[in-house]
């Protein structure tokens, strides 16, 4: 198994660092144009407000998956099938839609 997820995370990590680099140009370049102040305050606060949400969503996601588990675990399920990826699936399924909700109530 780690044969295939070095390259793996290998690749995900270059794209990642590329895309620190790119933005941080981006800004690099915004400053020297000079008069960008109010965009780089509403593109920080933007930024904010999307980690804010993005960890809103993977915390709902998270603890529906644990429910999930909780369910499958009491449930004496053992083996992978339709069933446990079913239950799995509906999970984050739900954990993205109570997402939608919460997100909509806070905009």
């Amino acid at each position: 198994m780690p044969e295939i997820l070095v390259p793996i995370t290998l690749f995900v990590s270059i794209v990642f660092a590329l895309k620190i680099v790119v933005e941080a140009r981006f800004r690099s370049k915004l400053l020297q144009t000079g008069g960008a102040d109010e965009l780089l305050r509403s593109m920080a606060r933007d930024e904010d407000q999307r980690r804010r949400h993005g960890a809103l969503r993977w915390g709902i996601v998270m603890v529906l998956l644990a429910v999930a588990f909780a369910i499958i675990q009491a449930a004496g399920w053992r083996d992978l099938n339709a069933g446990t990826l079913a239950v799995l699936i509906g999970a984050v399924g739900l954990g993205n839609l109570a997402y939608y909700v919460i997100s909509r109530k806070l905009d």
